[in-house]
């Protein structure tokens, strides 16, 4: 049967050997392989050419699974799981998800242990045995999802030679995030740290076991089962994976250092993150192509000095594209600027080096601009270490963010905020819903403008260029006509059209160079602002999940099935996720204004400088007739 994939979104394709997509339009692949991260294919036009992979969603048929196989859901980068393997729940996707599809899983009997051949990971974030092994689609930038690559346009080499992660690692897998249910934790914490927990004494029942818990059972001594919040049986839901369900109800458990602790302080305009007391700027300049393996590997090197140490490190594109997903797995809440989009063709041409180039800059302005992102320990790491003359420390400290434990529920216990009283429910419920229609409304209007320039743009590089280059090429015609009667008296204007001809090929050339000068700037910030908007979907489902938790506790302790105080944990856990969200919404409206004030005050600045060029064009020609 031939491989099949369903586009999921649109794609227009701007190089040689690319084809366009339409969303919904299903194409034959030519091989599932992709190349650093393109599949090639035949779209429904009969177009044969790459797309990107991470745009498609490949169709597969049921297959059975071999005896001894470690599961169908198992990607290529978890191929160390021991034979006997977990058996992942159907992976259901948030939009569909139907709580009939897991009644025969929930009609199993529950397991006290599991068999000694079962690969249970417990990964902080995924509190179902082997969740986390389960893909899933993330936002991508300029809308859409991303996905971690496999093959980046630069591919991985020996300087990655620690292939494990966290969980390949033996007795690193939910380490801190999960204490055993007799409240003791392998973890033991070092000095300065402090052991912070939301777990309550919510039974979850056997960590052993492969199917999710219906209800966590309250069992003080001596008193009977009463009602508890549900958990959602969707594994894949943006509110599980990020840990948000975890930590609203109680489950989290780890240690927070001194210093790690991210603020959330009350400002004149409501929750905003506490100011970066050491602000920083980073520059990005020198790209340039360096090889190794006797030339057999090439790639573009750039040179990033940060302001607050001045000293310049090498960085390819390959480490933003690690220390993006490093970010993007570690800050639930916080809306992580996505990376300039890959290229399977022209990675080494000038247009596309200098485009990228001021892609990671934008990156960069926001990375260093952000309170929490900028002081984050990878992202320090990442600006710092001479990885060419230090290999050893880069490495220890790629291995460190790798294995950080305060990833998903534990992300949370990490929030210092302001008193509970501050927020009101239904007043954080309202301005979530007016954010949410706000970014609705702004990425409709992005996308529309981004259309306009883009379509405006190649006008002018091709239409208006060649209109008024045949407007030149007709007065220099007109010219050449009038030699052609020698007079002496005439010389002067003969001369003075045919300079009006080069006046108008000049103004012709101005029109072709002016969209790099205005436009392009602008589409590189609408395409960097769609990143973030594809990035709130997920970071409000979170909060709106937290919020329906305290709304059920809140109807349970109405109709007497809940103690009050554990009603309280749960809205306190939620106010927690609301002040973050609200912070981080606060922060996005500061830098929107920002960089759209900038950039709107360039793109009128290089307007009038444009027309002040065709005007002085338009002067000199008709100072020529002067003389005649």
């Amino acid at each position: 049967m031939a491989l099949r994939a369903r586009a999921l979104y649109d794609f227009r394709s701007e190089n040689p050997g690319e084809i366009s997509l339409r969303e919904h339009e299903v194409l034959s692949l030519c091989s599932e392989q992709d190349i650093e991260g393109w599949l090639e294919g035949v779209n429904s036009r009969g177009d044969r050419g790459l797309f990107p992979a991470s745009y498609v969603q490949v169709i597969r048929a049921p297959e059975p699974s071999p005896a001894g196989d470690s599961g169908p859901g198992v990607p290529a980068r978890y191929a160390n799981v021991p034979p006997g393997g977990f058996e992942p729940l159907p992976a259901v996707p948030p939009a569909s998800f139907k709580p009939d599809a897991f009644q025969p899983l929930l009609q199993q009997p529950q397991q006290t242990a599991p068999p000694p051949s079962t690969f249970q990971p417990q990964c902080a974030g995924f509190p179902y045995g082997g969740a986390a092994l389960q893909p899933a689609p993330q936002p991508l930038y300029g809308g859409g999802g991303y996905q971690a690559s496999q093959g980046s346009d630069d591919d991985w080499d020996d300087e990655w030679d620690d292939s494990s992660t966290v969980a390949d690692e033996p007795g690193v897998l939910g380490s801190g995030a999960y204490p055993d249910l007799d409240g003791s934790s392998s973890g033991v914490g070092a000095a300065g740290r402090y052991r912070l927990s939301t777990r309550s004494d919510l039974s979850l029942g056997s960590r052993g076991s492969s199917a999710p818990q219906h209800h966590l059972q309250h069992h003080p001594s001596g008193a009977k089962s009463s009602a508890t919040v549900s958990r959602n049986l969707n594994r894949f839901s943006t509110f599980v994976k990020s840990g948000g369900e975890a930590f609203v109800l109680g489950e989290a458990s780890g240690f927070v250092k001194d210093g790690d602790k991210l603020c959330v302080v009350l400002g004149p305009y409501g929750p905003e993150w506490q100011e970066n007391p050491y602000p920083f700027q980073c520059t990005i300049d020198d790209p340039t192509k360096q090889t190794k393996f006797k030339g057999m590997k090439s790639y573009i090197s750039y040179k990033l000095v940060p302001t607050h140490t001045q000293v310049p490190v090498h960085r390819r594109y390959k480490h933003f594209d690690w220390l993006y997903a490093r970010l993007a797995e570690k800050f639930p809440v916080i809306s992580v600027p996505h990376l300039p989009e890959k290229q399977a063709t022209g990675r080494f041409e000038e247009d596309f080096i200098s485009k990228r180039r001021k892609g990671l800059i934008w990156w960069m302005n926001h990375m260093a601009s952000h309170p929490v992102l900028a002081q984050c320990d990878v992202f320090q790491h990442f600006l710092t270490c001479p990885s060419s003359t230090d290999e050893k420390a880069w490495k220890q400290g790629k291995r460190k963010a790798e294995k950080d434990e305060m990833v998903g529920a534990n992300f949370f216990l990490t929030l210092s905020t302001p008193p509970a009283a501050a927020l009101d429910l239904q007043e954080v419920e309202s301005k979530i819903d007016g954010f949410k229609s706000f970014t609705k409304k702004m990425d409709d209007s992005a996308l529309q403008l981004n259309h306009t320039a883009n379509e405006f743009a190649r006008k002018q590089v091709t239409g208006f260029k060649k209109e008024y280059q045949k407007v030149g090429q007709s007065f220099r015609g007109l010219s050449q006509a009038f030699e052609l009667d020698q007079q002496a008296f005439s010389a002067g204007l003969n001369q003075a059209i045919a300079f009006t001809g080069d006046a108008y090929d000049a103004i012709g050339e101005l029109f072709a160079d002016q969209p790099r000068q205005d436009l392009d700037p602008v589409m590189d910030l609408l395409a960097l602002y769609q990143g973030h908007l594809a990035n709130f979907p997920d970071i409000i489902h979170v909060q709106k999940g937290a919020l329906t938790k305290v709304k059920e506790s809140r109807r349970h302790v109405e109709e007497g099935k809940m103690e009050v105080q554990k009603a309280d944990g749960i809205q306190d856990r939620c106010n927690t996720i609301s002040f973050a969200t609200l912070a981080e919404i606060h922060h996005f409206h500061q830098i929107r204004v920002r960089d759209f004030k900038s950039q709107m005050q360039h793109f009128l600045q290089q307007q009038i400088i444009f027309f002040q060029k065709v005007t002085q064009k338009l002067e000199e020609a008709l100072h020529k007739y002067d003389s005649v």
